[in-house]
C-alpha cells in the first residue's frame, strides 16, 4: 500500500481536526481535564534511544501543546501528572534527569497566561528543585487564565491521608471534642482539604500509552470522572487524539453514580 506524503497527511488531519471542532457542543465540553502523561520511556526505547530521559524531554514539549489546545477550546482547568511518589524511587540517572526536566516544564508554562498550581508533596524533592517549582507557581499568582495543576511528588492515597490529617489538626487546634473530630471527617471536610480544594473535580481523565489504570492519580476527585485511554505514547499524542477524546466524552451519558 502506497503511503501518503507527510504534507498531504498533515493537511488531511488539519481538515479533520477542524471538522471535529465544528461539531463540538460547547455545553458538553469538560470543565476540567486531567492527563496521565505515560509512555515516555517506552517511546524512547522503541525509537532506538539508549537514554530514556530523551523520551521525557520530548514529552515535555508536548505538555505546552496540550495546554494550548485546552486553552483554545475554553477548558477552564487542566491537571498534568508529571511525577508520582513512586517515580522518586527510579534509577538515579533517570531521576536526575527528571529533576531537571520537571522544573524546566513548570518554568516554561509559568510564563503564559495560566495560573499554575503545584499539587503534591514536595518534601521528597531536592530543595533547589522544590524551590524552583514554588517560585514558578508564585509567578502566576493573580493571573485569570486557565488553571493548571501540576502533580509532582504526587500520590493519591497520600493526598487523602494529608487531607484527613489537616482536617483533624485544625479541629484539635479549635478545641474539638473526640466526637466533634469524628463528625468533622466528612466528604465535604476532606474535599476542602485536598491539594485541589476549591476546584471542580476532573470531568475527563486521559491516559496515554495503552495502560488502563489510574496509578493513584486523583483517586478522590476522579470518583465520577469519565476515563479515556489511548495506545499512543505521550510524546506522539496529537491534537486530533485530544479532539477524539473530547468527542467521545461528549457522547457519554454521565450518571455520577445515580
Amino acid at each position: 500500500m502506497k503511503l501518503l506524503p507527510d504534507a498531504l497527511r498533515s493537511g488531511m488531519y488539519r481538515v479533520y481536526e477542524s471538522r471535529l471542532v465544528q461539531l463540538m457542543d460547547p455545553d458538553r465540553m469538560p470543565r476540567h481535564v486531567a492527563i496521565i502523561c505515560d509512555g515516555n520511556r517506552r517511546w524512547a526505547r522503541e525509537a532506538g534511544f539508549d537514554d530514556v530521559s530523551h523520551g521525557h524531554r520530548v514529552g515535555a514539549k508536548r505538555i505546552a501543546d496540550m495546554l494550548s489546545w485546552c486553552s483554545e477550546l475554553g477548558i477552564g482547568g487542566v491537571t498534568i501528572y508529571l511525577l508520582s511518589t513512586e517515580n522518586l524511587s527510579r534509577e538515579s540517572e533517570e531521576l536526575d534527569a527528571l529533576m531537571q526536566i520537571v522544573p524546566d516544564i513548570v518554568d516554561e508554562i509559568s510564563h503564559g497566561d495560566w495560573r499554575v498550581r503545584i499539587v503534591g508533596n514536595l518534601d521528597g524533592l531536592p530543595n533547589p528543585v522544590a524551590d524552583r517549582l514554588r517560585e514558578a507557581s508564585a509567578r502566576t499568582d493573580g493571573l485569570s487564565g486557565m488553571n493548571v495543576n501540576v502533580a509532582v511528588g504526587y500520590g493519591g492515597r497520600q493526598e487523602i491521608v494529608d487531607a484527613v490529617q489537616k482536617l483533624l489538626s485544625e479541629a484539635a487546634a479549635n478545641g474539638a471534642t473526640p466526637a466533634e473530630m469524628v463528625d468533622a471527617v466528612s466528604v465535604a471536610g476532606i474535599d476542602a482539604n485536598l491539594y485541589t480544594s476549591g476546584q471542580p473535580d476532573p470531568d475527563l481523565v486521559i491516559r496515554t500509552s495503552g495502560e488502563q489504570r489510574l496509578s493513584g492519580f486523583l483517586l478522590w476527585q476522579s470518583a465520577y470522572s469519565e476515563i479515556w485511554f489511548t495506545d499512543a505514547y505521550w510524546p506522539e499524542f496529537r491534537r486530533v487524539d485530544f479532539l477524539r477524546a473530547l468527542r467521545d466524552y461528549a457522547a457519554r451519558n454521565r450518571r455520577f453514580g445515580k
